[in-house]
């Protein structure tokens, strides 16, 4: 699960990747800084549709694992139905919002023509990549982890083969890396309907079961919209503090941007992964084992931070060149590869954190601390450093990030450390002798 989670994740983000990296060989900082300023807007929207489909997965896999395949299928088909309502409604609300919000985030002149250019074509399509999302969850709620990474590669693969010919070949420029998007969030739908068509969980929905299907998906995929919203939220903070600096500054933090999630695709897959562990663990009670879990999945994610360290330490000057980063923009990347990288490490911990809480029964730790560090742990440490200059802005934010992440660890210890003094409040065991009968059956 982990591996090809990895797997659709890294090309989800590939996507984004591949659409800066072609723009900036336009030579053009306008275009960079647009593309950077509408995705931007563009990972809240995605952010709601992560949510929905968490949602969506996690009511459909729990029916499933409850035998109840007929009921699944037909929750699963309505709320769908309300899914696409609801992007339908936010993805068009936010193309005619979208250049007061794009002034609001810093952008002006060129930079902002073009990305509101961008937002007017691709934010009505959010519907198709929340589609591509939701179906792919399901699948994984059935357990075709293969089928579910086949969605999200094949978004990839339209991107890589249309970019090049649509911005170079036909000249379409930012036009070009619209329409790319576009074909790959249909793609991803399309390929999702494909490979679940096997599956029998899709049927014509039942107008009787919409309020039925909002309620149980919908009690998973709020509090799960409301801690996925925190990120980018945040992020449009920095972006906007970033903008202060020039075209050349924001196209440096785009770039890191865009290789971070890439560079760390399996440690978002891994927390992912280790969640049914942890549960299914306190379920038998075996409280030791959701400890070593925890600490396991806290070794990995500093290996893979160590690893990435290295790899952009050493290839700086590729990404300087690759990218075509010019002016302000240069010290930004340089200094994110020598050291500010390492604070990614904190970010796993907030992660791995964050995973513990929403499995051993503290979803709402989880929504605080997401919140807390893309406010508290965010604004005022960006604000002041600032005052210092683009490469301020960018240590301001990774100091924020190591107190909020070393305390969500610490608190997630807190909570496991409380479940084994108090053995009554582990789920799925109502005694001693009912944990150790189902030891065995619990491990993993």
């Amino acid at each position: 699960m982990a591996g090809t989670g990895a797997v659709g994740l890294m090309a989800l983000f590939v996507v984004d990747l591949l659409n800066y990296y072609y723009i900036s060989h336009l030579h053009d900082p306008s275009l960079t800084a647009a593309i950077a300023f509408a995705t931007s807007l563009n990972y809240v929207q995605n952010s709601v549709a992560l949510g929905l489909s968490i949602g969506l997965g996690a009511a459909t896999g729990r029916l499933i694992g409850a035998r109840r395949h007929a009921r699944a299928r037909k929750i699963a088909s309505a709320f769908l139905c309300l899914m696409v309502t609801v992007t339908l409604v936010l993805g068009v609300t936010t193309a005619v919002l979208a250049h007061p919000l794009l002034v609001l985030l810093g952008a002006r002149g060129e930079a902002l023509a073009q990305a509101t250019r961008f937002m007017h074509m691709t934010s009505p399509t959010l519907t198709l990549v929340c589609l591509g999302m939701a179906l792919s969850s399901m699948l994984r709620a059935v357990g075709a982890a293969g089928q579910a990474m086949r969605v999200t590669l094949s978004g990839a693969f339209c991107t890589a083969l249309m970019d090049p010919l649509l911005i170079f070949g036909l000249h379409l420029g930012l036009e070009g890396a619209a329409i790319s998007t576009i074909l790959a969030r249909l793609v991803m739908a399309l390929s999702g309907f494909l490979n679940l068509r096997s599956h029998d969980l899709l049927e014509w929905p039942s107008r009787r079961f919409l309020p039925v299907a909002a309620r149980i998906v919908g009690a998973i995929a709020l509090p799960a919209i409301a801690t996925n919203l925190a990120t980018p939220c945040g992020n449009l903070f920095v972006m906007h503090a970033m903008a202060r600096f020039g075209l050349n500054a924001v196209s440096g933090q785009a770039v890191i941007d865009r290789l971070m999630p890439v560079a760390f695709a399996f440690v978002f897959a891994l927390t992912g992964s280790v969640g049914p562990i942890m549960a299914q663990n306190l379920g038998a009670g075996l409280i030791g084992r959701v400890r070593e879990a925890f600490l396991c999945t806290l070794k990995l994610t500093a290996l893979c931070v160590c690893i990435a360290w290295l790899v952009f330490f050493l290839c700086q000057n590729l990404i300087l060149v690759q990218f075509q980063v010019q002016g302000a923009g240069i010290g930004l990347v340089r200094l994110f590869c020598d050291w500010v990288v390492a604070s990614y490490m904190f970010v796993g911990l907030l992660f791995v954190s964050n995973t513990a809480f929403n499995n051993l029964g503290r979803p709402l730790f989880s929504t605080a601390f997401n919140w807390g560090r893309a406010t508290l742990g965010t604004i005022p440490f960006v604000s002041i450093g600032a005052a210092y200059g683009p490469k301020g802005v960018m240590l301001g934010q990774a100091l924020g990030v190591v107190l909020v992440g070393s305390a969500a660890m610490l608190t997630a210890l807190g909570v496991i450390n409380s479940l084994a003094r108090h053995p009554e409040k582990w789920r799925g065991s109502s005694s001693p002798a009912s944990s150790r009968r189902t030891g065995q059956e619990g491990k993993i």
